[in-house]
Formats: structure tokens, sequence, C-alpha cells
């Protein structure tokens, strides 16, 4: 196993349940933590994964790529087939998948992906 997929699995077993857990949180700027945070941090979760099935990857590919699929799924929210509909109704549809549209969204993925970027660059920096 590559020596940054060791370092990968400890990032994701951090954020991971982080991200679970800003659709819990219930504190101040609650509506912010939910959605916003939520949204940058599910761009790095992605992102990790990528760089995980991909260990090679460039940093750019992977958060161009991550930030793509993103915007594309955030349209989909626009569509409400049946299908989606169920799929949206469980706590991981809803997750992956988003409910609504909504603009301001798209500013949390591109920082999402920027840091992304950032952070993946560290990581292949110190394994090169």
């Amino acid at each position: 196993m590559h020596k940054i997929r060791l370092q990968l699995i400890l990032i994701l077993t951090v954020l991971t349940p982080l991200g679970f857990y800003t659709k819990f949180y219930t504190g101040p700027l609650n509506n912010w933590v939910n959605n916003s945070l939520g949204g940058l941090l599910y761009l790095l979760f992605w992102c990790f994964v990528a760089l995980f099935i991909f260990p090679k990857a460039r940093a750019v590919t992977v958060a161009a790529g991550v930030f793509s699929i993103t915007c594309l799924l955030e349209f989909l929210q626009l569509w409400h087939p049946q299908v989606l509909q169920a799929i949206r109704g469980t706590f991981i549809g809803k997750t992956v998948l988003g409910t609504s549209f909504v603009w301001s969204d798209f500013f949390y993925y591109i920082v999402g992906s920027l840091l992304g970027y950032f952070f993946i660059r560290i990581l292949n920096k110190q394994h090169l």
C-alpha cells in the first residue's frame, strides 16, 4: 500500500464523522454549519477519496474532477424524478446527492476544491 494511502485513511477517519456531524449540529450558526461548512467538507472528502483511488493523480486533476462532479450533482437537484426523490429520501442519498439547488453552494465547492488541491499538493510533496 502506498504510504500516501495510509495518511488518507487517517484523514478520512477524522473527516468522515466530522462531515456527518455537520448535518446534526444544532449550536450557533447551525444553518451555515449544516449546509455551507458541510458542503466544503464534502468536497474535501471526495478529493481525498479520489486520491486514495488514484494515488498518483495530479492535485489539479483530482480537485477539478471532484469540483465538476459536485457541480453536476448540484444541478441534478433541479430534477425531481421519482427514483431520485426516493434516493434523496434516505440519509445517505440526501447527504450524497443533496436535496435543493442553492447558488451559494458553489462558493463553498470552490473553496473546498481549492483546499483539496493544496492539501493534495502537500501530501504529494511528502511522498516524492
